[in-house]
């Protein structure tokens, strides 16, 4: 390989590389997928579903320090799961719900067709049962 395909070769990788992590390149429902990934992050979000928090309340349960709860909350902040508020000197935390929401119509999707995979095989069965019956 000559010396300018390997300069190309890598620029495009780079490009790539760029692309790959840039803020612009990530989407809110990927965002938000990936903040759920983590069973530390779904608790947290289970936690906030019956009402606001704060991070002390947030971390007794999770036998986690202060800071890495913090940084949980961090990663939920940033794909708009979990909005911090100010009062005087708490910080409650509140989920924002419209994210689940996305991700929920996303999955309907998802079910729609399972829901008919299954009413096909279902009628599949059925109909093979009563074959079976009739011999």
């Amino acid at each position: 390989m000559t010396a300018g395909l390997v300069a190309c070769y890598y620029s495009i990788q780079l490009i790539n590389c760029m692309a790959k992590y840039s803020s612009r390149a990530i989407d809110s429902l990927s965002l938000t997928l990936a903040a759920l990934a983590d069973p530390t992050r779904r608790a947290i979000v289970e936690k906030l579903a019956s009402g606001q928090a704060t991070v002390n309340t947030l971390a007794e349960p999770l036998k986690m320090s202060l800071p890495g709860v913090s940084k949980h909350l961090k990663v939920l902040q940033k794909a708009g799961l979990v909005i911090q508020g100010r009062d005087k000197q708490r910080r409650p935390c509140r989920l924002n719900a419209e994210r689940l929401q996305d991700v929920a119509n996303w999955a309907e999707r998802f079910r729609r067709n399972w829901e008919e995979s299954f009413k096909r095989l279902d009628e599949y069965l059925s109909e093979i049962t009563e074959k079976e019956k009739s011999k």
